[in-house]
């Protein structure tokens, strides 16, 4: 690397060149350490030692690299699911579970390593302590769910003849084994097995469960259908941008409530309601969500406008505008703030990347109504709401 680029487009030659080799904080460490591997390092190696001494290398070198990477993962505000990152993260924690249950563990020596590593890597990443709680929280829950069909799974895995991609997708949507743990516990059994022919079936059962989606909901002739907002007629967009400024502010509201660990996790928005899914690890009580529901309404009470501005993605974060983590944003994004402009400093209560439509002041929304809540997995919450005229 020898130059920079200036806002201008043009190449500001930089004062000493260097080469990117792509090494993360560990890599660094080992050569600074003179170790062999980065397991030798000194903020892993102990982790290592605190395994079973029976535990082949390779095992205990996948476990504390699985859980040190899925604190990451859920510290950035990823949560296990069937979906994406989500998906991911759900195979290391099921991969690290079955070495957990295989070795004839007990938990507290994985959950030892867990707040070691939540702690000494909190002395350079802050953002880990600030969530270990809810880090702590998705770990064991995961942990917990996965654990009661687990040895089912096993006995029926060890049981098998030749495993096919098709049984193999079986084991996993029946009991939750990762396609890696089935290819490594199947042996000879697996031979034929490959990830090209899991992740087929994987499709194929994807597009079955599209294709009863369409069945059952349409997705024709909509004026508007983002697969978050859908209108049918300019009617119904003027509702749904309503529901769309209130879910805005109804995200804020559980934030200020609940806390930064609330994060969204998707959300529908049709003329009827708002469906918004978020993280957040139990119940509320029946307090909060009139907490929720007064402080939104409060804030369509004092007239806040809207306004949207566009802005480079990298600001937009800056800018500590929320933003959804499954999303894949543009170089240049839209924010759309909520708040008082007019004062000194401005009072913002919302801020996050959109696309809109928006009102243009939240008198427009109407009276905000919550509906019903609703659990949809582990620490993920559902909220059903409307607003009155």
């Amino acid at each position: 690397m020898e130059y920079h680029t200036a806002k201008d487009g043009s190449l500001v030659t930089l004062p000493s060149k260097g080469v990117d080799v792509g090494w993360g904080f560990e890599r660094i460490v080992k050569i600074v350490q003179n170790k062999e591997t980065i397991f030798d390092i000194d903020i892993l190696k102990p982790h290592l030692e605190l395994l079973p001494p029976e535990l082949p290398v390779a095992k205990k070198r996948v476990m504390i690299d699985h859980l040190r990477g899925c604190v990451f993962l859920l510290s950035d505000g990823i949560r296990p699911s069937n979906k994406e990152a989500g998906y991911v993260l759900r195979r290391l924690l099921r991969r690290l579970f079955v070495y957990e249950y295989r070795a004839d563990m007990v938990w507290p020596i994985l959950d030892g390593i867990l707040h070691d590593i939540l702690h000494e890597y909190g002395e350079f990443y802050p953002a880990l302590l600030k969530n270990s709680a809810l880090i702590r929280a998705e770990i064991e829950t995961e942990r917990e769910k996965f654990l009661k069909t687990l040895e089912i799974g096993i006995l029926y895995l060890e049981k098998m003849g030749e495993i096919s991609a098709k049984s193999a997708f079986g084991l996993y949507e029946t009991y939750g084994i990762p396609y890696e743990v089935i290819k490594e516990l199947g042996g000879e059994h697996a031979a034929k097995l490959d990830r090209a022919g899991f992740d087929e079936e994987f499709k194929k059962h994807q597009e079955i469960s599209r294709a009863g989606a369409e069945k059952k909901f349409g997705g024709h002739g909509l004026l508007l259908d983002t697969g978050e907002l859908k209108a049918a007629d300019e009617e119904e967009l003027k509702r749904v941008t309503r529901l769309h400024t209130a879910t805005h502010l109804m995200q804020a509201a559980l934030r200020k409530i609940l806390g930064d660990r609330v994060m969204q996790a998707g959300s529908d928005i049709t003329a009827e309601r708002t469906r918004f899914d978020f993280s957040f690890e139990r119940k509320l009580t029946d307090e909060e969500i009139k907490k929720v529901e007064g402080l939104v309404n409060w804030a369509v009470s004092k007239k806040f406008e809207v306004n949207m501005k566009e802005m480079p993605y990298e600001d937009a974060v800056k800018f500590e505008a929320l933003y959804f983590f499954k999303e894949k944003y543009p170089p240049v994004v839209k924010v759309y703030s909520v708040g008082d402009f007019n004062a000194d400093p401005p009072e913002i209560f919302s801020r996050e990347f959109c696309g809109g439509p928006h009102v243009k002041n939240t008198v427009d929304i109407g009276h905000f109504k919550i509906l019903k809540q609703e659990s949809v997995g582990a620490g993920l919450r559902r909220i059903r709401a409307m607003v009155e005229p």
